[in-house]
């Protein structure tokens, strides 16, 4: 089992609790047309949130994958990338640093932010400021 964490697109992903989980549930059925371990696939904030996110947690497949493991293997990141979506499974004993990362580049490119392994699975948008807010949890 892994800490689970996704950032999105806010131009494609609904709003409502209800619209963002059938949205949600819907990407991760992965039936794009493609690889999901290559950032090419989507918008240029969530490719270049995913470039500065691999410096921290390196990507486990695909073309950013290092050769060699890092130092600390529990860095080591499971991304799932697709068009509008970057789902990442970490270490669990990752969990606070992961998340305070990942918050902070959803925060800093302006996408949507969720925590998936929250018990109430906390969805987070840029405000009018450019801080994430919490939208919804259940």
């Amino acid at each position: 089992m892994s800490y689970d964490l996704a950032v999105f697109d806010l131009e494609v992903a609904p709003l409502g609790r209800g619209e963002f989980l059938a949205w949600f549930k819907q990407q991760t059925e992965w039936n794009e047309s493609h690889s999901y371990d290559n950032p090419k696939v989507c918008s240029p904030a969530l490719r270049q949130l995913f470039l500065e996110m691999i410096a921290e947690f390196p990507a486990m497949n695909g073309p950013h994958a290092q050769e060699e493991f890092p130092e600390d293997d529990a860095t080591l990141t499971d991304y799932s990338v697709g068009r509008s979506l970057i789902y990442a499974a970490f270490a669990w004993s990752k969990e606070e640093q992961a998340y305070e990362i990942m918050f902070r580049l959803a925060e800093r490119h302006r996408v949507g932010f969720f925590n998936v392994s929250s018990t109430t699975g906390e969805v987070w948008l840029p405000g009018s400021s450019g801080a994430l807010v919490l939208v919804h949890s259940s």
